[in-house]
């Protein structure tokens, strides 16, 4: 059995600097990748919904507004929680604490599973994911979104690489998948690693049937807008995955 997830976000010095972040104070129109994740998602109108991983609460609000009947939150962090309880008072939305290494859901409870940016924190991702598919109707969707794995995946700039200046990113042990230590907004975060290939097989081993897959990177007019994000076309900071119970 999985250790309990580690509660990163209810460190101080971590959850502090997680409200700074832009994705923090905008919601999902801070998340660059929110249109194409949101292009994934089935109509919302009278799903049943659970959010892996809800943090502050912004998708099950999101859920509710674009027709939902009820939506469930799912964390581990009580400073996220209580965030996200203090922005809703809405009685279809339900917010809960729970580690999603250890989940138990009812069978064919809802109609759309998502998932923000959690799952690679998920060392018993198959697990979790059994769960989710028993949770799920027939037909059912899960939508979600992590890291990508050139991001989990431990990576140094080579500087002298190209002769315009530009950033060769150098990766390590790409294949070899597994517990990943980084520092970001604290030290010793711990990620999973796992590749493109494993995401996909272990979904398709699950039963689920891939509907679409993206690794998102942000357009030439979206580089446009914000010039900052030209670093991410040297590698894509996330995979967006929907896949059908």
């Amino acid at each position: 059995m999985s250790p309990p997830a580690q509660n990163i976000y209810d460190n101080d010095a971590f959850f502090a600097g997680y409200g700074k972040l832009r994705r923090s104070v905008e919601g999902l129109g801070g998340a660059p990748e929110w249109p194409t994740l949101r292009a994934m998602l089935p109509a919302m109108a009278r799903l049943r919904v659970v959010d892996l991983g809800c943090g502050f609460g912004w998708f099950c609000r999101f859920a509710r507004e674009a027709g939902a009947s009820h939506v469930l939150g799912l964390d581990l962090s009580e400073k996220m929680l209580a965030r996200a309880r203090e922005a809703s008072s809405d009685g279809a939305i339900v917010y809960r604490r729970a580690d999603l290494e250890h989940l138990d859901m009812p069978p064919a409870a809802f109609d759309l599973a998502y998932s923000s940016l959690a799952l690679h924190y998920i060392a018993n991702l198959k697990g979790l994911l059994e769960t989710v598919h028993r949770a799920l109707v027939p037909g059912g969707r899960l939508v979600f979104s992590v890291e990508h794995p050139l991001y989990t995946a431990p990576t140094t700039p080579d500087w002298s690489a190209d002769d315009r200046g530009h950033k060769r990113w150098l990766l390590d042990r790409y294949l070899d998948e597994g517990e990943r230590s980084t520092n970001w907004l604290a030290e010793g975060v711990i990620k999973q690693h796992r590749t493109i290939a494993s995401y996909v097989n272990l979904l398709l081993e699950l039963g689920f049937t891939m509907c679409r897959l993206e690794e998102w990177g942000p357009s030439e007019a979206e580089i446009a807008n914000h010039p900052e994000w030209a670093v991410e076309r040297d590698r894509p900071p996330f995979l967006l995955v929907s896949a059908a119970r």
